[in-house]
């Protein structure tokens, strides 16, 4: 089985950035990306230490604007106005969920469509559902279209089983894989007969956020996997798919961690440095 690794891919993204960033920087441009967080989770705060590395490494930027967690509305929704109205800032990435007690939904609506490099906002999920090219589509459904294009696959024809159903990946990804002329079927975790679909594919998408739910029962021998999943299992860090099971019967599979996840923060790089020269 061949392991579709996401470092090969993020490599190839900074190159094709970078080319771009030059042409930015004869124009005294530096593609920066606004981190908006309430509070001090430490996973928002892992993944934004992982970002500022991934957009250094390149020369691009990433500014913390932080609210205390017991922020207000007012506050919050100012922060991002300011962020709005910023000629230097070409990005905005909100840190969810919020605390409680804040409306996450309007204040998604309030960053400029232009600037919502991770698609937060209905303007450009509508492109994103459209695919009519505008926008910034949801990073981690774009990452694994970046890592099936990147490994040459085609889905042409493809049997493409989606596990997922959330606005963040599955209905978004399904959109992306039929512009590619993949035959989609969305399944979920109420699907009847859920291990036959996933049988009958040539390509299984696992978002579905269950702990190693498809396993070795659920794939056809020369399936090819994409793990979306981010799940802590007995204090590890492990996908929707059980992969030791399946990895004799796939040809092709991500892991986890490894996979999908390790070209998210390059794809939002990558909108960010669109932004920039759109702006």
């Amino acid at each position: 089985m061949e392991e579709l690794r996401g470092m090969p891919v993020v490599k190839h993204i900074a190159q094709e950035v970078g080319e771009r960033m030059q042409k930015l920087a004869l124009k005294n441009i530096i593609p920066t990306l606004a981190v908006v967080r309430v509070g001090e989770r430490e996973d928002d705060l892992s993944y934004e230490r992982g970002l500022m590395k991934r957009f250094d490494s390149v020369g691009a930027k990433v500014v913390s604007r932080v609210l205390p967690a017991d922020a207000s509305q007012e506050e919050l929704e100012r922060v991002i106005r300011e962020c709005n109205d910023d000629r230097d800032i070409h990005g905005i990435l909100l840190f969810r969920p919020l605390p409680k007690g804040l409306d996450e939904k309007r204040v998604c609506e309030l960053v400029d469509p232009r600037k919502d490099v991770d698609c937060m906002c209905m303007t450009n999920m509508a492109h994103t559902f459209a695919q009519d090219g505008f926008g910034h589509e949801p990073c981690t459904p774009r990452a694994v279209m970046e890592l099936l294009d990147f490994y040459k696959i085609d889905l042409t024809g493809k049997r493409v089983v989606v596990v997922g159903r959330s606005m963040v990946v599955g209905k978004p990804l399904a959109m992306m894989l039929l512009k590619k002329n993949a035959t989609v079927t969305i399944c979920h975790t109420k699907t009847k007969n859920l291990r036959e679909e996933c049988k009958k594919a040539d390509i299984i998408v696992a978002c579905a956020g269950v702990a190693h739910m498809i396993d070795e029962t659920y794939v056809s021998e020369g399936v090819i996997i994409a793990d979306v999943g981010i799940n802590i299992l007995d204090g590890s860090l492990v996908g929707d798919v059980k992969y030791n099971s399946v990895k004799d019967i796939a040809s092709m599979a991500t892991p986890v961690p490894g996979g999908v996840g390790s070209v998210t923060t390059s794809v939002l790089l990558k909108h960010t440095v669109k932004s920039a020269e759109e702006l």
